[in-house]
């Protein structure tokens, strides 16, 4: 199973809604459908892992490297929603400590949206 990236724009911002899986055999594709996904003009992005089953430490990388291009003054970069056993992942990774978390899409938005 793979990694599956539907997009969406809300209140001015990026929206990516995950779904399925990220692991060691799928960590590029995964980072090829964010980027391709971003235009030059994006300046807030939240990713949405609501129904992400599982993340290996591959995935979390290829999300620090997604965060580093939002890591510039006027751009922002969160990740929302996360399932327990991804939330887990995050947590013990300490990734958690550098990216934003949000429980939830609206929540989210709301915070980066008016920031």
């Amino acid at each position: 199973m793979s990694i599956s990236v539907t997009w969406d724009r809300k209140e001015g911002v990026l929206v990516g809604a995950l779904d399925g899986r990220v692991d060691g055999s799928n960590a590029a594709e995964f980072q090829s459908a964010l980027e391709s996904g971003i235009d030059a003009g994006d300046n807030t992005l939240i990713l949405d892992f609501e129904k992400v089953s599982f993340i290996s430490s591959a995935g979390l990388r290829v999300g620090l490297v997604i965060a580093r291009k939002f890591n510039e003054p006027g751009k922002k970069f969160a990740i929302c929603t996360l399932p327990e056993p991804v939330r887990e992942v995050v947590a013990v990774s300490g990734f958690d400590q550098l990216i934003s978390v949000y429980e939830s899409q609206a929540q989210a938005i709301k915070a980066l949206g008016s920031e």
